[in-house]
């Protein structure tokens, strides 16, 4: 894979780090989906509230929640179950049509199937852990074919049986299913409750994506280590040397030192 600038905040300081896995959000960083999703929830908020949902209350209440929290905002109290599946259905169909209609648009982000190949090239354990529930899983994985990566069975999302970002429930129990610590792990997240979820889960290395305009903001979140634009920024290198005692090859991943508490 051909090496990339990282984030040149600290470029002196850059050094290979060991870790032995890698854990993906999905909307926001393997799938650009911000502006669908800047559609999908205002048109189904209209349905239930007179005030449309400002980008401050998408930022808290939307990205990387799971659908729980934002429906339970919107209509100002907790919801059944079945009230859960019915609203998340009726949302969640706006938005795969919409997904849908981006026609040859509907891809992985950039650098993403580079990098999904080189780590599945080299069995570098690997999986995701998304707020979506599992209908969109499973049309993430027909139509963006996931399943060239990822092990369906290994990766998270909203089940309804552990408390959501910025809960560390999902992160942690992404390392348990690649069978690694979560500071074994690196963890790519676009949004402030997967970041805050990563920490709390003591991931090893948090890499944070967004726009140039958003990272001075980034690098400011407790727990953000390296800040990048896209996935074509984040690059691996496979350890080779084995080790008395260790179990599994790790792998090194070139990041820039800028550990904070």
């Amino acid at each position: 894979m051909k090496p990339h600038p990282v984030n040149p905040v600290n470029p002196v300081q850059q050094k290979p780090l060991m870790f032995k896995g890698i854990i993906f959000d999905f909307n926001g960083v393997l799938w650009w989906d911000s502006h669908l999703q800047q559609l999908a929830w205002p048109q189904f908020a209209a349905t239930m509230r007179s005030a449309p949902l400002t980008e401050a209350e998408m930022a808290v209440h939307v990205y990387g929640r799971p659908n729980r929290h934002t429906l339970e905002y919107l209509l100002g109290r907790p919801i059944t179950d079945d009230e859960l599946h019915r609203l998340s259905e009726q949302k969640e169909a706006i938005y795969r049509r919409l997904c849908l209609a981006q026609g040859a648009a509907f891809q992985l982000s950039p650098g993403a199937i580079e990098l999904l190949d080189f780590l599945a090239g080299r069995q570098i354990p690997r999986t995701i852990a998304t707020s979506s529930g599992k209908p969109n899983v499973d049309f993430f994985i027909e139509h963006l074919r996931l399943d060239r990566w990822f092990e369906a069975a290994k990766m998270v999302y909203d089940d309804g049986t552990r408390p959501g970002k910025p809960a560390p429930d999902g992160y942690l129990q992404a390392a348990r299913n690649l069978e690694l610590r979560p500071a074994e792990c690196i963890v790519v997240e676009d949004s402030l409750s997967g970041i805050q979820a990563a920490r709390a889960a003591g991931v090893g290395y948090i890499i944070a994506l967004g726009p140039p305009s958003t990272h001075h903001d980034l690098l400011e979140l407790a727990g953000v280590n390296e800040v990048v634009v896209d996935l074509s920024e984040v690059t691996i290198q496979q350890e080779t040397r084995f080790f008395p005692g260790r179990k599994k090859p790790g792998f090194f991943a070139e990041v820039t030192v800028d550990k904070r508490p």
